[in-house]
């Protein structure tokens, strides 16, 4: 079952992303590439950028920055450093002869669905190859067809050196992974990395048929039809209710209201869990919309009808 699954994932997976460890979680899957990072270069830093979020162990909380994550679990790991997102300008400061590598979510998405300007993870990619970083590309959140593509980073041309996965890898059960180039595996040795229930026939299972009910049922052409429907849907919301949402940005299944403050955000959230929805207020005042893949349009109408009168009543 795991050869099915590395031959499935092959399918999928960037080109140059040719070797695949499993993990039993996302946060486990940064771990261990942060770790590897600094083995294969024999440098100490990492770069992360404020608002991002790698995952809940004390390496990954320390590569977070965000203080409701980060200050109630000091004192953290030290040798992280942190730069504003989407600004390839701060992050060419910060570089230097130290910089084990740099880790990005190509979206942020528990810090409030960040989508980047175009052209900037080519940026990153490419001053990580200038100064002979490595590039850990967190789709933990953005993998498996979440915003359309597979992954965001095959779609916009960027060769990371590790690509991290979980989430939508096995519909929920518990499982990961991260690929590998064969540049970075060269300088890998057996023991260097391990995990006793890594790659599990069970969870390979799982993830295996996931996988492929996703490929099979074109779950990415209903991506991204179900998403420009609903950021169309959305953009109506923004000109009759302007005083009260400032922005929506998402791409794909991946999208977020951010309203103009903290108590409409909360209003909206216990209104629509009245009416049956759940919807997760991130980021004080956002109100994410992160559904089904494989959501229908009668039913992600029915969900947006739901939201869209509960902000009417909520306004009003």
């Amino acid at each position: 079952m795991r050869a099915l699954l590395l031959s499935l994932l092959a399918e999928i997976l960037p080109p140059n992303l040719t070797r695949v460890f499993f993990t039993n979680s996302g946060a486990e899957a940064n771990d261990a590439a942060i770790k590897l990072a600094r083995k294969v270069t024999g440098r100490p830093e990492i770069i992360s950028t404020y608002q991002s979020f790698h995952g809940r162990t004390i390496s990954t909380t320390s590569a977070t920055c965000q203080a409701k994550h980060r200050d109630r679990y000091s004192p953290l790991m030290p040798n992280y450093r942190f730069v504003p997102y989407n600004d390839s300008k701060a992050l060419e400061s910060s570089m230097d002869e130290n910089v084990a590598a740099v880790i990005l979510e190509p979206i942020q998405g528990e810090g409030g669905v960040r989508v980047p300007s175009e052209g900037y993870l080519a940026e990153v990619d490419n001053l990580c190859k200038k100064n002979g970083s490595l590039l850990i590309m967190d789709e933990i959140q953005t993998g498996f067809f979440r915003t359309g593509p597979a992954f965001i980073t095959g779609s916009c041309g960027v060769k990371a050196d590790f690509l991290t996965m979980a989430k939508g890898i096995a519909g929920g059960f518990p499982f990961g992974a991260f690929a590998m180039s064969e540049t970075v595996v060269k300088k890998l040795y057996l023991g260097d990395h391990g995990g006793t229930y890594c790659g599990n026939p069970l969870g390979c299972a799982v993830a295996y048929t996931v996988i492929k009910y996703l490929i099979d049922n074109n779950i990415s052409g209903n991506v991204e039809e179900m998403g420009r429907f609903a950021l169309d849907r959305l953009s109506l919301w923004q000109k009759s209710y302007g005083n009260a949402i400032a922005d929506i940005r998402g791409k794909g299944l991946l999208v977020i209201v951010d309203f103009r403050s903290e108590d409409i955000a909360k209003r909206v959230k216990d209104e629509c869990l009245a009416r049956g929805l759940f919807v997760t207020q991130t980021q004080d005042k956002g109100i994410r919309i992160f559904p089904a893949l494989n959501i229908k349009r009668d039913e992600l109408e029915e969900g947006l009808l739901i939201i869209e009168n509960v902000i009417g009543r909520v306004v009003n």
